[in-house]
């Protein structure tokens, strides 16, 4: 799979956008998918981004954690997950368990690339980010419902209808979920898909800072 210009390369990074399911967009506006891939393995952190998580621990204490719910973006993707049947109280949108996990933790702890380009990131804009290897995907990425009989690699048969995100072949990964065994990034993997996943609400200028920041983190 290709997406997006490699950071590394001193280019504009350029996301690359998904086609959601006719019937699914219609059922719900405003959904949508973007990505770009960029050429960086996994490896622990730079100092500069340890020292960024550090920074960001600051500014996520107690009540600024819980009134961000309270924000545009992230009361955007608390409304999308009771649409879809998800209680965001339990099933903790991307951002909201970065914070929990802040507070649990005392502070955003270093897990290494690409996890700490994607914690900076969704802290910074709130916006719902995901990595794939980008090497295992194939053709382009899109939003469907599952059809019976489907299955995620390594999580068994899905319910006819459950909402993935997809290569040309198959589902790689759920809406918002566990991703499918062998799409997720490894030790070995060279590619790393940056993923993004729009909402209703959730303005695309948002969504193009959210990759751009994670890129040129995750390539620093």
């Amino acid at each position: 799979m290709s997406g997006g210009a490699d950071p590394r390369a001193g280019r504009e990074v350029q996301p690359r956008q998904g086609w959601v399911a006719p019937h699914i967009a219609t059922e719900f506006p405003g959904l949508g998918l973007a990505w770009v891939a960029v050429e960086a393995p996994p490896r622990r952190s730079p100092e500069p981004v340890r020292r960024r998580l550090h920074d960001l621990s600051d500014r996520f204490y107690g009540s600024q954690a819980i009134q961000m719910r309270e924000r545009p973006i992230p009361a955007a993707y608390r409304v999308f997950f009771r649409h879809i049947g998800l209680d965001p109280d339990r099933t903790r949108t991307p951002v909201e368990q970065l914070a929990l996990d802040r507070l649990y933790d005392g502070g955003f702890k270093s897990r290494a690339m690409p996890a700490d380009a994607l914690t900076v990131a969704i802290a910074e804009t709130g916006v719902a980010l995901r990595a794939f290897d980008a090497d295992r995907l194939d053709g382009e990425l899109c939003i469907r419902d599952s059809a019976p009989g489907e299955s995620l690699p390594g999580q068994g048969e899905l319910a006819p209808g459950t909402l993935t995100i997809a290569d040309a072949k198959r589902p790689v990964g759920l809406l918002f979920g566990a991703s499918g065994e062998g799409y997720a990034v490894a030790g070995d993997s060279r590619r790393i898909a940056i993923v993004a996943v729009q909402v209703k609400g959730v303005p695309q200028i948002a969504v193009d800072e959210a990759l751009w920041m994670a890129a040129t983190t995750l390539a620093a």
